[in-house]
């Protein structure tokens, strides 16, 4: 039998709770403002041109997906604010 070298599982673990971004928490809680469901707040950035699911605003919230600069900036839109108060 031939064993693979692998990470200690500490490493591991922190590997898979690595932080995608840092806006999800701000922009769960502008929305939550807001009284907008993730359906409708996903639906609101379709409108502007991004065509995103709940599913992917909900792992944006999460921190678990990466945000691009042209997302941030419908997000922003979205919510009508700066793209600075998208930051903690």
């Amino acid at each position: 039998m031939i064993w693979q070298s692998q990470a200690p599982i500490s490493e591991q673990m922190k590997n898979k709770k690595k932080i995608k971004n840092i806006i999800g928490p701000q922009l769960r809680k502008l929305r939550y403002q807001h009284e907008m469901t993730q359906e409708c707040f996903a639906a609101r950035c379709g409108v502007l041109g991004w065509d995103i699911s709940r599913g992917t605003l909900s792992k944006i919230e999460a921190q678990l997906r990466c945000v691009s600069d042209s997302e941030l900036r419908v997000l922003a839109r979205a919510l009508q604010i700066k793209i600075e108060s998208l930051y903690p």
